[in-house]
């Protein structure tokens, strides 16, 4: 059994939510975009972004005769594929909107989904938006942020984040949907336990809540339904001053 529930706020300095995301259980689908660009352009890129991926998760559940634009990766399941085409058409749609208009050139968005099918998880992910997961107590993350900040630690470490906390560059995007014609999506896939929990989630929220205070709130038994708000109302008391959004599915197997 699945089940999921997803906040998204404005917060308390944007005037405009870039953020979008997809819950739907009949698909299995669950997904994250932050969108970015001026003349609120970011907020038609997340749109066109999630509005993609779920159309082609959708197609490809039953159609047979299914094309694959983008070929098989072998070294994946059949949902992973699945996974990574969505994303990369997704890509596609966001960089020929951005072509069409002068409002819209520079526009992109991150975006993290997973599909689950019982026990299965596919993991997609571009740009900084995260997916968490804890299991049996212990909070991982799940995805590798595009940026320039993850870039530099991962050449050198020696580096702590503290150090390059407060760099003018720390916040630079490396790979986003919609920058480019192709996108580099990284897809993985695991094996959930029972009682596991999914958290994805856009920087407005990551950004100010620490892997312990992350660890705590999902943690929770007892009020499933609560966990998104109580992680947004969270991290607007600490300051966040972006868009934020949190996605939670917790996955418990059939008995």
């Amino acid at each position: 059994m699945i089940r999921a529930k997803g906040v998204t706020d404005t917060g308390r300095v944007r005037k405009v939510n870039e953020d979008r995301f997809v819950s739907d259980l009949a698909l299995r689908l669950f997904a994250v975009a932050d969108g970015m660009g001026g003349h609120q352009a970011g907020e038609v890129a997340s749109e066109l972004a999630i509005e993609a991926i779920t159309s082609f998760i959708k197609l490809s559940v039953s159609d047979e005769d299914l094309t694959w634009p983008y070929g098989i990766d072998p070294t994946l399941s059949f949902d992973g594929n699945r996974l990574r085409t969505a994303i990369c058409l997704a890509n596609r749609r966001v960089f020929r909107a951005a072509e069409t208009s002068d409002d819209y050139a520079g526009m992109g968005t991150t975006l993290v989904g997973v599909l689950v099918d019982g026990a299965q998880l596919a993991i997609g992910s571009v740009g900084d938006s995260r997916i968490y997961l804890l299991t049996r107590g212990t909070l991982e993350q799940l995805t590798v942020d595009d940026s320039w900040a993850a870039t530099i630690l991962a050449q050198d470490p020696t580096l702590k984040p503290e150090e390059i906390a407060q760099h003018p560059m720390r916040n630079v995007l490396t790979n986003v949907l919609g920058a480019r014609d192709s996108v580099n999506v990284h897809v993985t896939e695991r094996t959930l336990n029972s009682g596991d929990t999914l958290l994805l989630c856009s920087d407005g929220l990551h950004g100010v809540l620490s892997p312990a205070t992350l660890t705590d709130i999902l943690g929770r038994a007892d009020d499933f339904d609560g966990i998104p708000q109580t992680l947004v109302d969270l991290a607007l008391t600490q300051g966040t001053r972006d868009n934020l959004t949190a996605l939670v599915v917790r996955y418990e197997a059939d008995r």
